[in-house]
């Protein structure tokens, strides 16, 4: 349960930062994992963005600041981190409704968003149905699109990425080529580093990668498989965040963090609804 005292400790780093320059980097470092991760992480288990929630919590700060001060505005937009007064009132308005002139002015209503905190609590909760594989090294083949460290940019990119996979009926291609496990078609995250990273719509399979496929080899690892029936996006999500916040803290397990693989069945049309897998990466705390 060591991770949920670091990913706290990145958030108390961000808090103490606010009016500073806050460093993905350095949150991540402190959260004891990598930059692409510690954001994809945060953005499950708090429901939002890692840059929408600083950006709520400086501009929560900003608004009790312009209200029992005289400050003027462009004082606490530069404190801020704003050098651009269009920029902070751009950023004002997308948390409060108003600009922060009108915030100045009583009786208006404006947002707090308190600072979150990471802690485990025992709930009755469903049972998570799973099971744990070891597997030698996976050669998955497919196609690809460049990902950022910017998680909003990538909820844009992915969905786009699969409707194109889905209009020139790629995936039947690519589904064709599955002739390992897991059987079906992947979605698979990959950070090579801060300028390597790919979403993949591949196959695990032995065979030649055709013209204009790339590949990619998955180090031998063990698994912790999770499977659900439902939408998909929901499905893959809600597996995701109770991973990170019931089974990993008590599993005698940490992340891996080695690319994780959304698994679905290979249709001529990919519905919105069905069967899935989620293969997850992990380690014995005690290798770390």
């Amino acid at each position: 349960m060591e991770w949920i005292k670091h990913l706290s400790s990145a958030i108390d780093y961000i808090e103490n930062n606010l009016t500073g320059e806050i460093s993905y980097e350095t949150a991540a470092r402190t959260a004891c994992c990598s930059t692409y991760n510690f954001q994809r992480i945060f953005s499950y288990m708090a429901g939002i963005t890692l840059s929408e929630y600083i950006r709520r919590r400086k501009m929560t700060q900003a608004a009790f600041e312009l209200q029992s001060t005289n400050q003027k505005v462009l004082d606490i937009a530069l404190k801020y981190g704003y050098t651009s007064p269009t920029s902070f009132n751009r950023a004002f308005q997308a948390v409060h409704g108003i600009s922060p002139v009108s915030a100045k002015s009583e009786g208006c209503c404006l947002n707090a968003y308190p600072p979150i905190r990471f802690s485990l609590q025992i709930t009755g909760g469903t049972a998570m149905a799973y099971r744990i594989e070891q597997k030698e090294e996976l050669r998955i083949v497919g196609i690809r699109t460049p990902m950022t460290e910017d998680m909003e940019h990538n909820r844009e990119i992915i969905p786009g990425f699969w409707d194109k996979c889905l209009r020139h009926k790629k995936h039947l291609e690519i589904g064709c080529l599955s002739n390992q496990k897991p059987d079906g078609i992947l979605g698979v995250s990959v950070c090579e580093g801060p300028s390597d990273l790919y979403y993949y719509i591949a196959s695990a399979t032995s065979l030649p990668a055709p013209e204009g496929m790339s590949e990619y080899r998955i180090p031998a690892a063990t698994w912790v498989i999770f499977e659900s029936d439902g939408p998909y996006k929901e499905s893959v999500h809600n597996i995701f965040k109770r991973f990170l916040t019931e089974w990993l803290p008590f599993s005698g397990y940490a992340y891996a963090e080695l690319p994780d693989i959304e698994v679905y069945p290979f249709d001529e049309e990919k519905p919105e609804y069905g069967h899935t897998q989620v293969w997850i990466a992990v380690k014995k705390e005690k290798e770390f």
